[in-house]
């Protein structure tokens, strides 16, 4: 039996997929958490062999999240979820460190694949988001200049977008405020834009945000 953690800061759609995996013979959602910090607490608790992990949940991100587990859970299967089907979720999932990356509009039968996929031990990212490993060096040609970032500078770009000052970023992630202003100075390079302003509208303009 697959025992699925799922963790979504949306009670209906935990609910949905718990309803979902009950009809299933091999595998059941055992843990639901609606926030990291629940999603660690279960974890250090139970045995769980799938995590589906959202990427936007409140002021701790489903990549944040992600790194935590994997300072404790290194082998522990995690699918991310989004609701937007862009390549770049893929390559930062990827890279950091996830199993699988799928946007919630995906079908049934595609998600239960991914999570026997995983719990096997593979790794399962839709041909349909357009996604190929990531390889060294620039972003090719065309690109948008966001697919440029570090998983780090897409979590501080994100929370920016989302009118979190520096001070409480460098808060939640345990870092520096001048360590976060590095970041920003290299995501305003990166994006060509030169305000917090325009880097709002940038990730709204490219769906990173709500």
């Amino acid at each position: 039996m697959i025992r699925v953690l799922v963790v979504d800061d949306h009670r209906i759609f935990r609910a949905g997929i718990a309803r979902l995996m009950s009809d299933e013979p091999d595998m059941r959602v055992t843990g639901e958490a609606a926030d990291g910090a629940s999603a660690l607490a279960l974890l250090r608790g139970h045995d769980y062999d799938v995590v589906l992990l959202d990427i936007n949940m409140g002021t701790r991100n489903g990549f944040e999240t992600l790194g935590s587990i994997r300072a404790e859970h290194a082998r522990l299967p995690v699918i991310m979820l989004s609701m937007y089907a862009e390549s770049h979720y893929a390559r930062l999932a990827i890279k950091s460190r996830a199993n699988a990356y799928l946007s919630k509009d995906v079908g049934t039968d595609e998600l239960l694949r991914a999570v026997r996929q995983v719990a096997g031990g593979g790794v399962y990212v839709p041909l349909g988001i357009g996604f190929n490993a990531p390889a060294p060096g620039p972003v090719s040609t065309g690109a948008p200049p966001h697919e440029s970032l570090s998983p780090r500078e897409m979590q501080v770009m994100l929370k920016i977008a989302q009118g979190i000052s520096l001070t409480d970023i460098g808060t939640q992630l345990c870092l520096s405020v001048k360590t976060i202003g590095s970041h920003r100075t290299r995501i305003l390079e990166k994006l060509a834009i030169s305000s917090n302003a325009e880097l709002v509208q940038y990730a709204m303009r490219h769906g990173l945000v709500d």
